[in-house]
């Protein structure tokens, strides 16, 4: 099934790109949640108009996001949690919690799908996570785990 992306998907590629999936995925996952539209040859033109802004963002943002990228590794981020007496989270930390924090400490929403958590932080203590800011540019964020 060829669909053109509307969103970012992980592994799949960016807004604008039209790809090959398999049909299970396209119908049940990608188009029921919005991230796809299907291929058509009337979609070209979408095609189009999602690059053009997708480029004229990325030539912006590019600045933008070296400075941010700045302000994201000078300071440690502190998320604070629920715990238990022995330290351990009762669940995990979320991105959600961490976008919170992040915009909390930098003053600019991050968009928490950005957000690269290698494995669920569920102890206190700090941590590292990398924020995906721009195709070209990662910041890695220490965090800061204390508890509420």
């Amino acid at each position: 099934m060829k669909i053109i992306l509307t969103q970012e998907v992980t592994g799949l590629g960016q807004p604008g790109d039209v790809v090959e999936v398999k049909d299970g995925y396209g119908r049940n996952y990608l188009l029921p949640r919005g991230v796809a539209i299907r291929w058509t040859r009337g979609g070209e033109k979408t095609v189009e108009s999602i690059k053009t802004a997708r480029s004229s963002r990325a030539v912006r943002d590019q600045e933008h996001a070296d400075q941010l990228k700045g302000k994201l590794e000078s300071a440690p981020v502190d998320v604070k949690v629920k715990a238990g007496s022995a330290g351990r989270l009762f669940g995990a930390v979320t991105t959600t919690e961490i976008a919170g924090a992040i915009a909390g400490v930098v003053g600019e929403d991050v968009d928490r799908r950005t957000i690269a958590l290698a494995n669920p932080i569920k102890t206190l203590g700090a941590h590292s996570v990398s924020v995906r800011l721009h195709d070209e540019v990662s910041a890695t964020v220490s965090l800061n785990v204390i508890p509420a």
